[in-house]
């Protein structure tokens, strides 16, 4: 089976000692050896890449050491087949920097009843060699997952995949960049925020840079470049009459493909992962990117509007943790409710920015009025996010940490046609129900802009921000509604 993450791998470190002599050090190894041999079968994202059996001190710190270098390692997955004295681990464990899983099995299903002698005993000792770790990693503090369970069992399968789906979207922002093209949205708060903070828990570097730096790659885009791309746009989508070749506004199409050239250029050279935007300094531009913004966040770009650098990292990270799943995932942003008759329900939309990625339908190209920005009517992809279960999440710095506030909620079906909304937008019941979500999100200082995701979860969420030592608030279907 084929990998999601094909440059990324997890390491598994067995933990014993030199008590048992070689004997039982050579099975430990074999059964070790078997058991990642199972997780590779049940066709986890990542690799699992098997380690020599660690008994010392020297040995666990050297592999801790190797673990914290090596660029392809996103991951440790720790086992104490026999029993590891924890003492020899403190040193390793002190310094390891990647994210940490143990994972709480043994070499066997079921117990061979009649058979089961003392040499049996001393080689299988997990049930309290793990206990023994367990103790010396809550004494250190340190932040991991535990996962319990004998490997055949497809629920370990599953929380080993939500764990190893957070450790690339973490180990992906440690190296990223970010671009910001203008500052913030002026005198909005949650958008703003402490880049400084942002790149010691998360490890990115958020760079701003003028928009006319954009401005200058978008004038270098050849006419030819722009024709295939305009080409590329009518086979995709249904262009509105409007738009196409001979239509009165197909310029403007022309500009937009123009635009997504030059900024898809900018970011490819300077190695990017993810930007923001500002309607509030266009410089040169003459529209608002937005088709542009869409087709990047498609291909796995982060994006913020309004300057907002914590969103575009999130959007990213997510991209990077629902990789090769079918569902999309977007920038997004509450915009409006509807509060009866029926369902109370959510309207997410934005300007122009959310991702295709969230229907299966073909967009529709069109052109409207921004009404806001003083530039030309941008270019942009209408259509409605498909239903099924999903989850909403935002990033927001509250002083002395990072937070996360998490929705559980269900997109839907709108109950009529919006034939005069001119975005792309999301429909959705957020859980338990509006007023408990909205009420429990703004207690909480959750911010307007977030990410939606139909192909992630709160579990992927909450392991990302254990990683990332981000504070995880999750409002869902058991949050306690109102009492009056």
């Amino acid at each position: 089976m084929t990998v999601i993450y094909p440059e990324a791998e997890c390491w598994f470190l067995t933990g014993s000692q030199s008590l048992y002599g070689p004997e039982t050090l050579g099975k430990v190894a074999e059964q070790s050896q078997r058991l990642v041999e199972q997780l590779n079968a049940a066709g986890l994202p990542a690799r699992v890449t098997w380690k020599p059996v660690l008994i010392d001190s020297a040995g666990i710190q050297r592999m801790c050491h190797e673990a914290n270098g090596d660029p392809r390692c996103i991951g440790v997955i720790v086992w104490m087949h026999t029993f590891s004295p924890a003492k020899a681990w403190i040193a390793g464990l002190l310094e390891l920097r990647k994210p940490l899983l143990h994972l709480h099995t043994q070499a066997n299903l079921s117990l061979p009843w009649s058979t089961i002698d003392m040499d049996f005993m001393n080689l299988n000792q997990a049930a309290h060699g793990d206990r023994e770790f367990g103790y010396m990693a809550a004494r250190l503090g340190l932040r991991r997952k535990i996962v319990v369970g004998h490997v055949s069992d497809p629920s370990v399968h599953g929380e080993i995949e939500t764990w190893q789906r957070a450790a690339a979207g973490y180990h992906d922002l440690r190296t990223a960049r970010f671009a910001r093209f203008g500052d913030t949205m002026r005198n909005v708060a949650v958008t703003d925020g402490d880049r400084v903070e942002a790149q010691i828990h998360l490890g990115t570097a958020i760079e701003t840079y003028g928009v006319w730096d954009l401005a200058q790659a978008v004038s270098e885009v050849s006419e030819g470049d722009v024709d295939k791309l305009c080409a590329e746009y009518a086979d995709c989508y249904e262009l509105a009459p409007e738009l196409l070749r001979g239509g009165e506004r197909h310029e403007s199409l022309r500009y937009a493909a123009r635009l997504e050239l030059g900024l898809r250029a900018f970011l490819h050279d300077g190695g990017f992962a993810g930007f923001t935007t500002s309607f509030e300094d266009l410089g040169p531009l003459r529209q608002l990117p937005g088709i542009a913004v869409q087709r990047l966040m498609y291909d796995g770009f982060g994006f913020g509007a309004e300057g907002d650098w914590k969103t575009a990292l999130l959007v990213r990270a997510a991209k990077t943790m629902a990789r090769g799943r079918s569902r999309g995932t977007s920038f997004m942003e509450d915009y409006t409710y509807h509060l009866g008759p029926g369902d109370q329900l959510i309207l997410g939309a934005h300007m122009l920015e959310v991702c295709p990625s969230l229907t299966s339908q073909r967009p529709r190209c069109e052109i409207h009025p921004l009404l806001m920005g003083n530039r030309e009517d941008p270019v942009r992809l209408v259509f409605t996010a498909d239903p099924g279960p999903a989850v909403v999440a935002g990033l927001c710095d509250m002083g002395d940490h990072l937070r996360m506030v998490a929705n559980t909620i269900d997109l839907v079906e709108p109950p009529e046609p919006l034939p005069r909304l001119p975005v792309a937008r999301a429909l959705w019941r957020p859980r338990p129900d509006l007023r408990t979500s909205a009420r429990r999100w703004i207690a909480a200082g959750g911010p307007h802009h977030t990410v939606l995701s139909a192909a992630l979860s709160t579990r992927e969420l909450q392991d990302f921000a254990d990683m990332a030592e981000v504070e995880f608030i999750v409002v869902d279907g058991d949050t306690a509604g109102p009492t009056t």
